[in-house]
């Protein structure tokens, strides 16, 4: 925890805007992207996403491209559509196209900040793909990778944690790729280039809220020195992500099998830490791994046990040849989300998305199968008993469909397509 006394940090009225050849060589190693590229940019409203879509756009505009914004309405507090309205006519004025947003099924409740940040994520990235974009900006800065360094140092993250956010990844299920091009820029500079052009911007009293750990860790990120330090020793620890990310997926190769239906089989016997850290945070809808010391002693000698949102127990009858004796890996039923508002791109629980459908009643409803008999389901036969309640269903007005079963019957699941796309493949660190 941080100390009692946090430290005052004074705004640097005097930092430097960002021109446009210091944000080109920002952009340059994120390519190639080809000619008149089109690019997503996620906006909040807040200094650094502004600053980000004008300096996007006008990187755009003199290579022939072209940007949209993605505003998202959490609907989390009373301002935020009024902000969100607000920002999409600051765009406007500065000739940036809008698609707003209003997230649904954003029950109050555990756990509401990350389910928030996953259901934005989620329509960010949807957007972006239906909009003709295979980039998609996020405005995070050195000043929000130095706070997650500590977060992530505080909840016992392993190295590749430690390693900090990726300018480059692919975004849940690859429809498009994350770009952070503003990693190495502390945000007084990006609210420096807003006040260079008389720029307004958002402020959300939520990140001041004590009640949140990147709120109370923010002073602390944000001492001159400290943050250099953080992004310096990131930085070391990023050179070695890529190997990292090959050698868990070599692993995961040879001891591990994934079903469609999310869950696995693990070979018996130990297995590298980060390795089954991957594979419980692709399980269980995660964005981060489990502590590293649980993890490393499950890892070196793996048994039944619940961590981070996923049941290990005996494979038992589905465990055949290499998997003999091994372990049955599914998402623990107690820990999963609640339902979400049915609709095109609706992603739930961290793993599973909904396709493309033309209609939807109203009510419709997207999430957990829950306690049923299997005797109703005979496509079930082959799957795990216990599986069966954490697969995705689809409940409209009194229509219960399962598209993994076929059910109720093959020609109506296939018009509901679900994909197991969890959201962070098991080789890919946030």
């Amino acid at each position: 925890m941080p100390p009692a006394a946090e430290p005052r940090i004074t705004p640097n009225f005097d930092a430097a805007p960002l021109g446009e050849a210091e944000f080109a060589a920002l952009m340059d190693p994120l390519g190639p992207f080809g000619a008149c590229p089109r690019l997503a940019l996620a906006v909040s409203g807040g200094a650094d996403s502004m600053a980000l879509a004008l300096l996007a756009a006008r990187w755009l505009r003199a290579r022939g491209g072209s940007a949209f914004a993605i505003v998202i309405d959490h609907g989390l507090r009373p301002e935020a559509s009024a902000e969100a309205a607000l920002t999409e006519a600051r765009l406007a004025d500065r000739g940036i196209a809008t698609r707003r947003i209003r997230l649904k099924g954003l029950a109050p409740g555990p756990g509401i900040a990350e389910r928030a940040r996953v259901a934005r994520m989620a329509a960010l990235a949807a957007a972006a793909r239906e909009g003709g974009a295979a980039h998609l900006l996020l405005a995070h800065h050195a000043g929000d990778q130095a706070e997650t360094l500590l977060i992530r140092a505080l909840s016992a993250s392993g190295p590749v944690g430690l390693a900090g956010m990726a300018s480059w990844r692919l975004a849940p299920a690859g429809e498009v790729v994350l770009l952070r091009p503003l990693l190495a820029i502390p945000p007084e500079r990006l609210r420096a280039t807003l006040r260079a052009v008389g720029q307004a911007w958002v402020e959300d009293p939520s990140n001041a809220d004590p009640r949140a750990l990147r709120a109370r860790l923010r002073p602390h990120a944000a001492m001159p020195a400290r943050r250099e330090g953080l992004l310096a020793a990131a930085a070391a620890r990023s050179a070695g992500r890529e190997a990292m990310d090959t050698a868990i997926a070599a692993i995961l190769a040879e001891r591990a099998t994934l079903y469609p239906e999310g869950y696995a089989l693990l070979a018996p016997g130990a297995i590298a830490a980060e390795a089954l850290g991957a594979l419980l945070r692709m399980l269980g809808g995660r964005a981060y791994p489990p502590p590293s010391r649980a993890l490393a002693a499950l890892a070196a000698a793996p048994k039944p046990a619940t961590l981070a949102g996923v049941r290990l127990m005996p494979a038992g009858r589905h465990g055949s040849g290499r998997f003999q004796g091994g372990l049955l890996l599914l998402r623990e039923a107690a820990s999963l989300a609640p339902a979400v508002a049915a609709g095109p791109g609706a992603f739930w629980d961290g793993r599973f998305r909904l396709g493309e459908v033309s209609s939807w009643p109203a009510g419709a409803t997207f999430g957990p199968l829950g306690a049923v008999g299997r005797r109703h389901f005979p496509a079930a036969r082959h799957l795990p008993a216990a599986v069966l309640p954490t697969l995705p269903a689809l409940r409209l007005a009194e229509s219960l469909i399962v598209p993994h079963l076929a059910w109720p019957d093959v020609a109506v699941a296939a018009r509901y397509p679900v994909m197991f796309t969890p959201l962070i493949p098991a080789s890919e660190q946030n």
